[in-house]
């Protein structure tokens, strides 16, 4: 076994090549670079030796190994022309006519652009396929690249044969060539990854997530994967699905009416995690660093553009750390991000800006290269009361930053990032660290232009009798949060922590203006459908 790895790194796992299907190429998982799974229309396998260039792989007959070379098209469209034969599968975005010629586009998902494949149909036996081709279809092409004369692409498929795979009837398939409303997509969310604002949104939401393992994993952290299920609403503002095995028509009850959980299946009142936070803070506690990124629920009666009742966050806690330190790691985190992003995704984002949102590179890089400045809440409102500036929620001491006062500070004000902290405690989560003044907690929100609020943290209460107190200040059960006051009674230290919702990050990189349509499949009122 001492050499499998290495095996590993460049085989690929075939099917019978029956029907003209391939198998998908890569796995991206480290250790298994190369390695990819196809659909196993027979029984056939095959183990290939070491050395296997990446871009290929091997199809599989009754008689013999036959190599193809199979690149993805993003790699197809920055090659050189060449003789080798190439086998292209993807689907037709379009399809154009003429006497002797027929013209294909063709998207693997892979890239924005497509491929252009030429089809003469005088040289090859093709009419009977073309003939069954529409928008939609999946097809496998083959052929070799050729310099092409047209504008926008240096190369193009010169197709001598075409298997057509799965048709896409032009009376039935909903997705024609036209611009479709978003509306109109979220109707239709498991076919809207085929056009190319949604493929493009999901590549950058790919890459983003890539990003911020990258980040973490960089700076030493451990990742850590927090339950879906809890005891515990570790926001404390009641928000929460509820998980039982209950008969909801005919639930047990106690002699006083109330409902008798002994009977449910974990024996007690549970519900889906609204947070990783409280979890990720017992792990920060032992291993100092640690980051969660994973599923959260809310039961907000919310429909608008900025709520989803499922979604994903992304939750550092670290040991050791206070409101400075929590600061400068949320800094540098967005940046990061950023950077990222527009150094790894310049189509994508070219056309963000050119179709969803002009001048939105610009106002990512400028974000990217910023200094976050820093001002206390108090220091914020004196700022919005002294604008002049009409706002529909008045501003005063006391009340929540609406989005419309993180706009003014940060692109009127500030002109760019800022990190607002020591909030009133009132309107704020029961474990922030309380400040001497007895009025303000230890919490910062960093705000961007365009969105507003981005990232929501605190120092947390380490203190045992503070945190009792706040828990019962704000009429939580003391019982369920013993786990939690532990970490106080057993070595506790300084820590804190922040969250991003990763939906708002992705509507915030992409322009899109509803947080429904950056996510594959929208969970929010009313809907949840696929």
């Amino acid at each position: 076994m001492g050499d499998s790895g290495d095996s590993f790194r460049a085989s690929r796992v075939a099917g019978l090549r029956v029907s003209g299907v391939a198998g998908l190429r890569g796995c991206g998982f480290p250790g298994f670079r190369g390695c990819g799974a196809a659909g196993f229309r027979g029984s056939g396998v095959a183990l290939l030796p070491r050395g296997l260039p990446c871009d290929t792989y091997y199809l599989m007959n009754n008689q013999a190994m036959n190599r193809i070379a199979r690149r993805r098209i993003a790699q197809l469209l920055q090659s050189s022309p060449s003789e080798t034969i190439q086998e292209v599968p993807g689907w037709v975005r379009t399809k154009r006519d003429s006497k002797n010629v027929c013209f294909l586009e063709l998207n693997d998902g892979s890239s924005l652009q497509g491929l252009q494949a030429i089809i003469d149909k005088s040289a090859t036996d093709l009419q009977n396929t073309l003939d069954r081709l529409q928008t939609g279809a999946s097809v496998i092409a083959r052929g070799t690249l050729v310099a092409s004369p047209g504008k926008g692409q240096s190369v193009e498929l010169s197709c001598t044969e075409l298997d057509l795979l799965g048709e896409a009837p032009a009376e039935s398939y909903p997705l024609q060539k036209k611009r479709h409303s978003f509306e109109f997509l979220r109707e239709i969310a498991h076919l809207r990854g085929r056009t190319n604002t949604f493929g493009a949104v999901m590549r950058v939401r790919n890459r983003l997530s890539i990003a911020v393992h990258q980040f973490f994993q960089e700076r030493e952290f451990l990742y850590l994967n927090t339950p879906i299920i809890t005891a515990s609403d570790a926001e404390g503002a009641g928000a929460l699905f509820q998980v039982t095995t209950l008969d909801v028509n005919n639930p047990p009850r106690r002699e006083d009416g109330s409902l008798d959980y002994s009977e449910d299946f974990f024996g007690k009142p549970a519900y889906l995690t609204v947070s990783g936070q409280l979890n990720a803070e017992a792990y920060a506690t032992a291993l100092d660093r640690v980051y969660t990124f994973g599923p959260t629920f809310r039961a907000e009666n919310s429909n608008t553009t900025r709520h989803l009742a499922e979604f994903w966050m992304i939750e550092p806690e670290m040991a050791f750390c206070d409101l400075e330190g929590n600061m400068s790691l949320a800094e540098d985190f967005v940046r990061f991000l950023l950077k990222d992003i527009l150094d790894r995704c310049p189509e994508d984002m070219a056309f963000f800006d050119k179709r969803i949102e002009p001048g939105i590179v610009e106002s990512l890089r400028t974000v990217a290269e910023s200094d976050f400045r820093r001002m206390t809440y108090t220091e914020a409102i004196d700022v919005l009361e002294k604008s002049g500036r009409s706002f529909s929620f008045s501003p005063h001491w006391g009340i929540d930053l609406q989005t419309e006062h993180e706009k003014f500070l940060t692109e009127d004000y500030a002109q760019g990032p800022v990190i607002v902290t020591d909030y009133p405690r009132e309107i704020k989560a029961f474990y922030m660290k309380q400040n001497p003044d007895g009025k303000t907690v230890r919490a910062m929100d960093v705000l961007v232009p365009r969105l507003g609020e981005i990232i929501g943290g605190s120092q947390r209460e380490e203190g045992l009798e503070p945190l009792e107190k706040a828990i019962r200040r704000c009429g939580l059960e003391t019982e369920s949060y013993q786990w939690y006051l532990d970490l106080r009674r057993f070595g506790t230290v300084p820590h804190a922590g922040f969250g991003l919702g990763f939906e708002r990050l992705v509507r915030y990189v992409t322009g899109m203006q509803n947080i429904r349509d950056v996510i594959p499949f929208p969970r929010a009122v009313g809907s949840a459908e696929f």
